[in-house]
């Protein structure tokens, strides 16, 4: 019977291990990536270097759209190059809105309006500082602003807004509640709430909103499963309380501020021009010449 000699697979493999072994260097080499070098850029010498020309200051507005508002471009330019001042002796109301710059007759009159009355009236930098109630019959929008701080006779309002967003969750604690008991006491509900104080001065005679102040605020409670909207609402009375300082502080700064800005204003010389025309300048009297010196003349009568 004749064999017939055969190559297993065990004698080829390291054959063929070493075949795949120099084409994989072989593909490594010509796939390598290109070493790393570091390239300066060409140096510029000073007589070849330029400053960087300085852009024209931009005085014009290059949006048309803009310019079809209620205020025309020269009562827009008017008003921006006014001073910006509080008057002296003035009268302010502080008055609550809600959404917009609008009345809404049902916000009720918190404790931050009370607070900011307070903080303006104890500045002294006013005649009167009042609260304002919005249950009187005004138009609605700015208007309706107006009207209301002529019924209050006040030069300026504070007009005070705040907004909160609330949110309610399950945290890990929750899992106690499988027990059963661990529902009646567990703090396995979080109660999230994050607001924003804000209050604007409104001059009544113009118009303009003379400066916006904000205050954040955000807290956070871990809680169990019982009467959670009476939570949520004391912790916002918490959050109330602890930013109405602030937010009479940053008031009270910016109306210093305000202050300032009128003192200043007063201490600088007066631009008025004197129209009357200057006295006229004393005449000398004309000047005499002296006489001529007199000269002694001898006559004669004889042979007459």
């Amino acid at each position: 019977m004749s064999h017939t000699s055969l190559h297993t697979p065990k004698q080829l493999s390291p054959l063929l291990y070493m075949a795949l072994l120099a084409l994989l260097m072989g593909t490594g080499c010509a796939t390598a990536r290109r070493p790393l070098a570091a390239e300066l850029p060409p140096m510029a010498f000073a007589a070849e270097a330029r400053a960087p020309e300085q852009p024209p200051i931009l005085t014009e507005n290059h949006f048309s759209r803009d310019r079809a508002g209620s205020i025309s471009e020269e009562g827009l330019r008017e008003v921006l190059a006014a001073p910006v001042f509080l008057e002296e002796q003035a009268r302010v109301g502080i008055v609550p809105v809600q959404g917009t710059y609008a009345l809404d007759m049902d916000v009720p009159l918190t404790a931050v309006t009370a607070a900011l009355a307070d903080a303006l009236d104890m500045s002294g930098e006013f005649e009167l500082a009042s609260e304002v109630s919005t249950d009187f019959p005004v138009d609605g929008g700015i208007s309706g602003l107006r009207e209301l701080a002529a019924r209050y006779r006040c030069d300026y309002l504070l007009i005070y807004r705040h907004r909160f967003v609330d949110a309610s969750y399950t945290n890990p604690v929750a899992w106690g509640y499988l027990t059963g008991v661990g529902a009646l006491f567990l703090p396995g509900q979080t109660l999230e709430s994050a607001g924003v104080l804000e209050a604007t001065l409104f001059d009544v005679k113009t118009g303009t909103l003379l400066f916006t102040v904000n205050e954040r605020v955000l807290a956070e409670e871990r809680v169990n499963l019982w009467h959670n909207d009476l939570k949520t609402q004391w912790m916002k009375k918490q959050m109330l309380e602890g930013a109405t300082k602030k937010l009479s502080e940053q008031v009270v700064g910016k109306i210093r501020r305000l202050v300032a800005a009128r003192e200043a204003l007063a201490r600088k010389p007066s631009t008025a021009v004197v129209s009357s025309q200057p006295a006229p300048a004393p005449v000398a009297p004309p000047r005499e010449e002296p006489s001529a010196p007199l000269i002694p003349v001898t006559v004669t009568t004889t042979g007459i």
